[in-house]
Formats: C-alpha cells, structure tokens, sequence
C-alpha cells in the first residue's frame, strides 16, 4: 500500500515557446524542397528553411508566415489572397520572433542584378556597364527607401509581440568579394564588386534599423565570405544564375539555410 502523501504528481511538459518566423524567400527558403506542409503554395516556402531547423533543434512552436517575393508591405496587408499580412502572426504571447526582409522592397535586389545582366550584354567589351549607367541610384534607394522601412516594421514587431526575443538576419553574400563570377553570374568583372557594395548598403541597413529598434542582427558578412553564388556545389551557401541546382536561382540553398539556422541558433543561446 502506498501512501497517497508520499505520491509526487506527474510534472506537467512545460509550455512550448511561441516562435514567428516572417521575411521574404530567403527567409522561406524558396526553391528548396520539400515545401512546408500547410503553407500557401504561392510562397514556395520549404520545410528546411532556417526556421523550421531553428524550431526543431530548439522545440519551439513555429508560425512560419515568410514568403518568397515578400517586401516590407506584405508585413500590413497580405501580399496574395492566400497569405495575410506577417505581423498577424505575432501576439503578445509570442517568444522568438525571426525576420529576413528588405531584399525586395523596391525590387533592389532582383531589379539591380537585372539590370548589370542587362548591361553587360548591351556593353560587350565594358569593364563596368552597370556602374556607370546606375552610379549610387540603387544604394540611394536602400538608404532612402528600405532603411526606415525596415526600421519601421521592425518597431511594429516589437509593439505586436513585446515579450519576444527579435532576431533580424542579415543575407550571406551573393558574389565574390573580387574576381568574375561569369558565366555563372554573367555581369561584367567591374560589376561584381558594384553589385557587392549594394549588398553591402543593404545589410548595413538591416543593422541599423536593429540597433534603433533594439533587435538582435545577425552579420552573416563574415560566416558566408568564400561561400558566394560563383563557388562550386558543397561550397557555395547561394546558387548561381546560370547552373543553379535548384528551381529558384541566386537564393540560399539548403546548405545555407542550415548555417542560417546555426547562427540564429547561437545568437538565441546567449543572454
């Protein structure tokens, strides 16, 4: 006989924590597959995007709202009529809140690489088409433009979710720091470090708006130095333009969302 007294009760699993991952394709990891089960079929998001890795090494409870060609817009009115707007996904009850956005506000990354493509083959024999055709358009509309956007929605994560933890994560480098990165990114040789420094601008950006808003940023300038578009397959962390071994090109493969996830992961870690 046991004594009802000297019985512990059983010790209830702790609540999992609410984790919102919002952003734009690179976030969702667009063009890796599988796709995540449930997710609007339009945002191509993929069941081994850094969230989802983050959420099962960590046993978070995710909401994965990103979506590939997502702006900083899409984060007040839903960007399809299969989505909602991102900042639904957040309440006051959420813990973790993960965001990649800017790279398309504006069409400043895809409308830049467009352009040098463009460029180069209109001005065969030109060290530097683009550059000299475009000059400081591109960064003058990432500092004008997408910073206090990115600022500003990140502010309004805060307000939606004032408990959570908020990482925003910079973009691993798509090019090389020097060199050509022809045919695999046809630009011209003096365009590379042009489009470089854009990207350059932008992520400076994403960190400013983290410091004014008092969010976590995580530099991936460092970490994805050597692991560019133009490297071979089982270096490169983004695939190329041309040769891409994935539907989507010039987006993080799923080598690189794993090491997306691996510094989300150790930023979470600490503090």
């Amino acid at each position: 006989m046991v004594l009802a007294g000297l019985v512990s009760p059983p010790i209830a699993n702790a609540t999992p924590t609410e984790y919102a991952n919002l952003g734009d394709s690179f976030t969702a990891a667009t063009g890796v597959l599988p796709l995540a089960a449930g997710a609007p079929l339009e945002c191509l998001q993929s069941d081994q995007n850094f969230a989802h890795i983050v959420a099962r090494r960590q046993g978070y409870d995710l909401t994965d709202i990103s979506c590939g060609g997502a702006a900083t817009d899409d984060f007040y009115s839903a960007q399809s009529a299969g989505t909602r707007p991102q900042l639904d996904a957040l309440s006051p009850s959420t813990g973790v809140v993960t965001v990649m956005i800017g790279g398309n506000d504006s069409s400043i990354f895809s409308g830049a690489v467009t352009s040098c493509v463009n460029a180069t083959l209109t001005h065969l024999g030109v060290a530097d088409p683009c550059e000299q055709q475009y000059g400081n358009k591109f960064d003058d509309t990432v500092l004008g433009t997408t910073l206090p956007a990115v600022r500003q929605a990140l502010r309004d994560i805060h307000s939606r979710a004032p408990r959570a933890r908020v990482v925003a994560v910079g973009y691993p480098w798509l090019l090389p720091s020097t060199g050509s990165c022809a045919p695999f990114v046809p630009v011209a040789l003096g365009d590379v470090p042009f489009l470089r420094r854009l990207q350059t601008t932008l992520n400076d950006s994403i960190r400013r708006a983290a410091v004014d808003t008092g969010t976590t940023f995580v530099d991936m300038s460092v970490v994805s130095e050597g692991h560019d578009a133009c490297q071979p397959v089982g270096v490169r962390w983004v695939e190329p333009l041309i040769g891409a071994r994935q539907p989507v090109p010039l987006h993080p493969n799923a080598l690189g969302e794993q090491v997306l996830a691996t510094e989300v992961t150790k930023v979470l870690s600490v503090g």
